[in-house]
């Protein structure tokens, strides 16, 4: 057994010792989206600061909690506050929390972000549905023994993002009549943010939106066999898209003014998913 492997397990040992919940659906909540609370029937929290060896976000923000429940009728677990790789934690504790989800039963994980804009047809405030992703800027969180117990050594990354929980989220947004954008979201490390030079690049590569988390979870998530899916706020145009210089409290001020939006977006989402896969 890795010694990831074995991290995994304490965790997952004092999960089981603290409530029976079988979540089906995982999802990590962005900025933004703190207050999801309210929109789920909640049954039990659990503090990451009480499981033992678990990664503890310090970023504003982000409260650092797991929060199980009801989701409609879905049983889900959320996460409160992600775990980013810029707050100096090695990338095999970055992705600790999904592969956790997926211990706890999940089959569907639901990725959330506050993203920056790079496609120019994109406006501040939008949400845009992840179609896929580049992960090149960030350690791929594989690298290192592989931890067999949970998938294999070279898993295929086709499709990230399931096309098939994608179909269901743009009728959501139709039915709610909730404009969406569609586009490739791209990773960095953070937590400087990007130079116009390096968003010109990323253009170039095909991207339409950056961050500083996300895409390294999609990751471990596939390797594991969840099905993933994503939805980012485009909370700024990125650097050199506009002349504003960037700050993490504008960020975060645009994504609690959509916060009510996005909640919806992504409640009735999950409702949809929760129908379809039982």
């Amino acid at each position: 057994m890795s010694t990831q492997y074995e991290k995994l397990e304490k965790c997952y040992e004092y999960y089981r010792s603290v409530t029976d919940f079988a979540p089906k659906v995982g999802l990590i909540l962005g900025s933004g989206l703190g207050g999801y609370a309210k929109n789920m029937t909640v049954v039990k929290e659990i503090p990451y600061g009480d499981i033992p060896g678990f990664p503890v976000s310090t970023v504003q923000g982000h409260d650092g909690r797991f929060m199980l429940g009801y989701i409609g009728d879905v049983p889900a677990v959320v996460m409160k506050g992600r775990v980013h790789y810029y707050e100096g934690y090695p990338m095999e504790d970055v992705v600790l929390p999904t592969r956790l989800m997926k211990r706890m039963g999940i089959e569907v994980l639901f990725l959330t972000n506050a993203a920056g804009g790079i496609n120019r047809g994109f406006r501040v405030g939008d949400f845009m549905m992840i179609t896929d992703q580049i992960s090149s800027f960030v350690p791929s969180p594989l690298i290192g023994e592989n931890v067999s117990e949970l998938g294999d050594r070279f898993p295929d990354m086709t499709h990230v993002y399931d096309e098939e929980v994608r179909r269901w989220i743009e009728e959501t947004a139709q039915e709610e009549d909730i404009p969406l954008q569609k586009g490739v979201y791209l990773q960095t490390t953070g937590p400087n943010f990007e130079s116009p030079a390096e968003i010109r690049m990323y253009g170039l590569l095909g991207a339409d939106a950056v961050g500083m988390s996300t895409a390294c979870e999609a990751i471990a998530a596939r390797h594991a066999g969840v099905r993933v899916c994503g939805i980012s706020c485009i909370s700024n145009m990125a650097s050199g898209i506009s002349e504003e210089e960037l700050s993490h409290l504008d960020v975060q001020s645009v994504a609690d003014q959509r916060s009510g939006e996005f909640e919806r977006l992504v409640t009735k989402s999950i409702e949809k998913i929760g129908a379809h896969t039982g």
